[in-house]
C-alpha cells in the first residue's frame, strides 16, 4: 500500500511542551499517518509521538524479527500480520473488546489473517495495478497484458516496484495462476512473462514513481491507487488501469509490536485513530480506502471525485505463503534481476 520515499526513514515528532507524560514511537509505512492526527493526539494526551518509515513489509518485518525494536505501533500489510501473529512478533491486545472494533465496517472484521481480531485494527486498503501517464500513453489499459507484453508506444518506457510482492501477484492474475503456487511449471510461466518483459522496462524502482511518471521518464508505472490518485489531483496527467483481470489488494492494519515500550499509549493511539471523525480525516489525508466506519458527508474522495478508490473489478488480496511457495516467488524475483 503505499508511499514510497527514497530515505529509509521519516521522524516526526510532536509533544505538548518538553515535559511530555509519555511516549509513543510509530513504525509506520512513509506519508501513511495525517499530522495534524498525530499532533492533536500528543496535544490531548500529552504524549510525545515520534514517527519513522519503513518503505516494504520486509523492512519491518526484519525490524520486529531483530527484537527489541522500541516500538509502539506498526502498520503491516496483512499477509505480514499473519506471519508476526504466527512468529509471535506482536502482542494479543485483544483488539475485538476495543471501542475501535465496534466501528470497523463488518465486512472488515476477523479477517483469515486475524481470525480472531486479536491482534489488529485495520487502518487503510486499497489496490495495486499499472498507472499511465495519459500525455504520453493514448493506448488501451483494460488488461494487463499491455503492461507485462508491451509493445509501441510502451517499449523502454515502463517501471516496476524493487520487490516482488504485489508485481507478482498481478503477473500472477494477468496468466490465472493462483496466488501462493507451488507448482514450478506455474512459476515458471510467471518467470518468462517478466523476463520477456524485461528489455522493455526502464527502471525496477518504488522511489520516486510520481516524479517518473510526471516527467515522462516512463509511461506506466506499477503503483498504487490512492497514489494515482493524489498525483492526479495535484496535476499530474495520470490514470489508474482499471485491468479486467482484476487488481492486487493489500489492507494495512495497527498491530503493537512485542515488548512495546509504551503499550497503553498505543492502545489510546488505536482507539483514537479509530473514531469516525478521526478516521475521516485519516482517510481524507492519506487518500486510500478506509475499513472504519466515517462520516459519509466529509469524506473528500467520493466515487464520482476518485474513481480509482472504487474499481469494478475483483480484487484479490495478496495472501501468506507457505515457505515452499514464497521460495517460489523468491527465485522468479532473483532471476529476474540478475
Amino acid at each position: 500500500m503505499k508511499t514510497y520515499l527514497a530515505a529509509t526513514a521519516l521522524a516526526l515528532c510532536f509533544a505538548t511542551g518538553a515535559q511530555a507524560a509519555g511516549e509513543l514511537n510509530i513504525y509506520a509505512w512513509a506519508e501513511s499517518i495525517s499530522p495534524a492526527l498525530i499532533e492533536k493526539f500528543s496535544k490531548e494526551n500529552d504524549v510525545k509521538v515520534n514517527v519513522d518509515s519503513f518503505t516494504s513489509n520486509e523492512d519491518l518485518l526484519t525490524k520486529l524479527q531483530a527484537g527489541s525494536s522500541g516500538y509502539d505501533i506498526a502498520t503491516p500489510s496483512q499477509h505480514f500480520l499473519r506471519v508476526m501473529i504466527d512468529e509471535g512478533l506482536i502482542e494479543n491486545f485483544e483488539a475485538s473488546k476495543l471501542k475501535a472494533y465496534e466501528n470497523i465496517e463488518e465486512k472488515w472484521r476477523n479477517q483469515w489473517w486475524d481470525e480472531q481480531q486479536a491482534y489488529s485494527i485495520p487502518l487503510a486498503y486499497g489496490t495495486a495495478g499499472f498507472v499511465v501517464n495519459t500525455d504520453q500513453y493514448k493506448g488501451p489499459t483494460d488488461s494487463f497484458k499491455y503492461f507485462f507484453e508491451p509493445d509501441g508506444e510502451l517499449k523502454g518506457k515502463i517501471a516496476l516496484l524493487s520487490y516482488p510482492d504485489e508485481v507478482i501477484g498481478a503477473a500472477q492474475l494477468y496468466l490465472g495462476v493462483p496466488f501462493c503456487s507451488e507448482d514450478q511449471a506455474e512459476m515458471k510461466k510467471v518467470l518468462d512473462l517478466l523476463m520477456a518483459q524485461k528489455p522493455a522496462v526502464a527502471a525496477y524502482s518504488s522511489d520516486n514513481i510520481a516524479s517518473r511518471l510526471a516527467s515522462g521518464e516512463v509511461s506506466a508505472h506499477f503503483w498504487w491507487d490512492g497514489d494515482s490518485l493524489k498525483a492526479r489531483k495535484a496535476g499530474s496527467p495520470v490514470s489508474l488501469a482499471i485491468t479486467k483481470e482484476g487488481l492486487v489488494g493489500w489492507m494495512d492494519s495497527l498491530v503493537i509490536p512485542k515488548g512495546a515500550p509504551n503499550r497503553d499509549n498505543a492502545l489510546k493511539f488505536i482507539e483514537f485513530l479509530s473514531t469516525q471523525e478521526n478516521a475521516t480525516e485519516q482517510m481524507n489525508f492519506y487518500a486510500h480506502s478506509s475499513p472504519m466506519k466515517v462520516v459519509q458527508e466529509k469524506v473528500t474522495y467520493t466515487k464520482d471525485k476518485a474513481p480509482e478508490l472504487y474499481p469494478d473489478v475483483p480484487i484479490t488480496f495478496s495472501r501468506t505463503c507457505s515457505a515452499a511457495a514464497q521460495d517460489l516467488v523468491t527465485r522468479v524475483w532473483t532471476q529476474l534481476l540478475q
